[in-house]
């Protein structure tokens, strides 16, 4: 065999291959900025992202001046009805002392001075904070849980949407207080004799009011599921057979929890506000269990006398009930990512 004769486009052209450019430090990927040195851990990310969520929610509720001054106020009210007992304590009284500093106006030794029967005005104002915010705070609970549990079963199951919403508007027609006054004085001496007359009216009102209260709540909530029931994560769990609870649970209730908060928040001022209208009118605790509404009510005929006597609780209340108020709208921005995302 004979060589092949070259080819008339002439010798093939070398290709000379490039070297590969060598990595400059400039070229090198630098490490993300949250990550630290301790991010070697696989799981560090993850621990991370919460921590940086919530600092990113508080500097956003920082922002709201009138949050920040919701929450100081709140705070103080709490910490004066809780620790102020043990730091206020005016010995007992005989009834022959107590007669001769009735109607005491403010000093040093009755720092909001006395009531008709000749007790220490800071002493009860500090017992009926204490019962008022736990009014607050329990009606509330109960609501919530209840606003949030008909409200998830409404917007996530079909079939229970129209029968619990068609409850939930015949829950919103009824009149609220003429309701309440109803089971108090049908429940009222009932229960008192069952567990006692403090603890029954405690338990009779915080639970009429928490059943009273719900209807707000499920109505946010059941929007919230609505939206959230059609999303890609949920849908991709529904299409791979997960069961329904485990959606609801691990989907669903996790992202219902900023609404939920804010109508906690203008619960617990509803909540005081309707038992200090319940103890203004005399259907409340008894006299012996103070709250801010029954001083209200011991200090309506002695208004024009001493009108310290209804300064002071409703002065108690409007701080309350104004600061809870602040503190939702500053959660509701805060919690909002499209406003904390400016």
């Amino acid at each position: 065999m004979t060589d092949a004769p070259p080819s008339s486009a002439g010798p093939p052209k070398r290709v000379v291959l490039a070297k590969p450019a060598l990595a400059t430090k400039s070229a090198v990927p630098t490490k993300p900025a949250a990550f630290t040195k301790s991010a070697g851990h696989p799981d560090a990310g993850k621990l991370e992202k919460p921590a940086s969520a919530r600092l990113a929610i508080w500097r956003q509720f920082r922002t709201h001046k009138g949050a920040v001054f919701g929450l100081v106020v709140l705070t103080l009210l709490v910490l004066a009805v809780l620790i102020g007992p043990y730091l206020w304590a005016p010995e007992k009284l005989s009834v022959a002392k107590a007669m001769a500093v009735r109607n005491k106006p403010p000093s040093l030794q009755f720092p909001l001075g006395t009531d008709q029967l000749g007790r220490d005005m800071l002493q009860r104002m500090m017992q009926a904070g204490k019962v008022s915010l736990a009014v607050g705070f329990v009606a509330m609970a109960i609501a919530i849980t209840l606003g949030t549990l008909i409200g998830v079963l409404a917007g996530y199951y079909r079939r229970l949407d129209g029968p619990l919403m068609r409850l939930t508007d015949m829950f919103l027609a009824l009149p609220l207080i003429p309701l309440l006054l109803v089971m108090v004085l049908l429940f009222r001496d009932t229960i008192a004799r069952s567990i006692g007359p403090e603890l029954g009216a405690f338990t009779l009102i915080v639970f009429a009011i928490g059943v009273t209260s719900w209807m707000q709540a499920a109505r946010i909530v059941r929007g919230e599921v609505l939206a959230l029931k059609e999303r890609e994560y949920v849908l991709a769990a529904r299409s791979i057979g997960v069961a329904p609870r485990r959606i609801i649970l691990r989907h669903i209730l996790p992202n219902v929890v900023s609404p939920v908060m804010v109508a906690s928040t203008l619960g617990v001022a509803e909540a005081i506000i309707t038992e200090s209208v319940l103890s203004f009118l005399g259907l409340g605790f008894p006299p012996d269990f103070p709250t801010w509404g029954r001083l209200l009510f011991d200090g309506l005929q002695y208004m024009q006398l001493y009108p310290e006597r209804v300064i002071w609780p409703g002065l108690a209340i409007s701080l309350t009930v104004l600061s809870v108020n602040y503190i939702g709208d500053g959660l509701r921005d805060a919690l909002d990512p499209r406003i904390r995302g400016r």
